[in-house]
């Protein structure tokens, strides 16, 4: 006779098919959106694409028809706004029926030493990155709950994984992310709701996150983006979306991105606490 826990831990299920499935996805335009958008329309999937920026989105649209995608909607929507995430929502179900898969990818970066950073910058990026998941996930989860066969990802990021200087903003809605997303699945599996929950961790990725975010010292932010494009975003997008989908279809609740963020998420549990030394030794001043 199985014991009462053993009922409670996730069993095993075949891999995830992404044909047919509707999956919703934030931050569209460019970057690991874009790529995981053209990735799963070449997998079959059904899309509903959303982005604060209308012309890379309305690219990003293009680019899924042409890699094999039946039905792309694409909606204006800045994440931030409570009441714009659920009209999305309710927009997604009226025009495809259903939703499978949420992905909360939209993100900004904010770089700057905490003294130096202004209020109404910290407010922008809380609200993007974390607030921005916290709408998503609970508009469209009776959803995908109701779907039979959902699943909520979140972007996360190494800085989710471990701090350093210049990114305290930018660590602190990661590491947020990363708590909403893991409580949440725990939620899901006691509860019993057929609902997969992945975190995703990237590393430096080539995107423009850095080269679009906002700086407390333009001067220390034009070495900021020199040093992140030419030395640090080392996986592209398409890369970054290979490997989250295979977590996903393998509904692992989280997912790794780069070498460097494996080595990094490693050195700091192999560090513990003390590993906050280490990086603030070796990191000069002027790069913060």
């Amino acid at each position: 006779m199985p014991s009462p826990l053993s009922t409670r831990l996730p069993q095993l299920r075949k891999a995830k098919d992404f044909s047919g499935a509707v999956v919703a996805l934030t931050g569209a335009g460019s970057g690991i959106g874009r790529a995981l958008a053209v990735a799963l329309a070449s997998r079959g999937a059904l899309l509903a694409l959303s982005d604060i920026t209308p012309g890379p989105l309305a690219e990003t649209a293009e680019l899924a028809r042409a890699a094999g995608a039946r039905d792309v909607l694409t909606t204006t929507v800045d994440v931030a706004d409570r009441a714009a995430v659920e009209a999305w929502a309710a927009e997604v179900v009226a025009h495809h029926g259903r939703v499978n898969v949420l992905v909360n990818n939209a993100g900004v970066s904010l770089t700057g030493q905490f003294a130096e950073l202004e209020h109404a910058d910290m407010e922008w990026i809380v609200g993007i990155n974390f607030w921005g998941v916290v709408h998503g996930t609970k508009a469209f989860l009776p959803h995908l709950i109701a779907s039979g066969e959902g699943h909520v990802v979140t972007l996360s990021s190494l800085f989710g994984l471990l701090s350093v200087p210049g990114q305290s903003l930018y660590n602190a809605t990661k590491y947020a992310v990363r708590g909403l997303t893991e409580a949440l699945r725990e939620e899901m599996l006691a509860a019993g709701h057929p609902v997969d929950v992945t975190v995703v961790h990237p590393g430096g990725i080539a995107t423009g996150i850095v080269r679009n975010g906002r700086f407390a010292d333009p001067d220390r932010g034009a070495r900021t983006i020199s040093t992140f494009d030419e030395v640090l975003a080392r996986t592209t997008p398409e890369q970054a979306a290979r490997t989250i989908l295979s977590g996903m279809s393998r509904r692992k609740p989280r997912v790794l991105i780069g070498a460097d963020a494996h080595l990094l998420h490693n050195f700091a549990r192999f560090a513990g606490a003390r590993y906050q030394d280490v990086v603030a030794r070796a990191t000069p001043a002027d790069a913060q």
